[in-house]
């Protein structure tokens, strides 16, 4: 057996091994994206649902009807007045800002109670130079 006899039957060996290799890879590559798409369709989808106005109207009312404690200084106990702090409106804005939200956003409950100006409608707010607070979802 010569050289080039040697060279020749190691390039038929390395062409088998590269065909091999391919056929490994690419079995590995579909079973791999084969358990991912298996995987995806077992998650049920998260959804999320904006409540309803009744919902929070509901619960502000409960907020409004329930007892305070007793204070620490021997003071009765008092219901919450219902028209203090607007419960009965639907946005609310900083004094010294520019934007105006939903009570429940984040934004609002940031705001101190001595600097919340409270209003009925959208107009409202708007008619007073309040625009709508882009981090508050469905204004």
């Amino acid at each position: 057996m010569n050289i080039s006899e040697k060279i020749k039957k190691i390039k038929t060996i390395d062409n088998d091994v590269f065909i091999i290799v391919i056929i490994l890879f690419v079995g590995l590559i579909s079973f791999g994206l084969g358990r991912l798409s298996a995987l995806s369709e077992n998650k049920t989808p998260v959804t999320v649902r904006q409540g309803s106005l009744q919902a929070v109207e509901n619960l502000t009312g409960a907020v409004a009807n329930t007892q305070l404690p007793a204070s620490p200084a021997g003071g009765s106990t008092s219901s919450v007045d219902s028209n203090l702090g607007g419960e009965d409106k639907l946005f609310v804005a900083s004094k010294n800002g520019t934007k105006y939200h939903y009570p429940w956003c984040s934004g609002a409950q940031r705001i101190n109670e001595e600097n919340k100006v409270w209003f009925d409608t959208k107009e409202e707010a708007e008619k007073a130079g309040y625009t709508p607070a882009s981090n508050c979802k469905g204004l």
